[in-house]
């Protein structure tokens, strides 16, 4: 579990989007995420998912935050 919980402590750079794939990278550890949409209806955008923002991912297990 302490393996799954470090990617929600991380902070990531969006480096590439398109419909299917929103790609990732840590930035303090480097680690590159790739993020593939479950739904083909609702795809990443760039404009939502810029290259160069950063993002923190939050876990569906303990529940939607503020």
């Amino acid at each position: 579990m302490k393996e799954t919980s470090s990617i929600f402590g991380e902070r990531y750079r969006v480096v590439a989007v398109d419909d299917r794939n929103l790609v990732l990278k840590g930035v303090f550890s480097g680690e590159v995420v790739t993020i593939t949409s479950a739904d083909p209806s609702i795809p990443f955008s760039q404009e939502e998912y810029p290259p160069g923002r950063l993002i923190a991912l939050s876990d569906p297990s303990q529940g939607v935050s503020n």
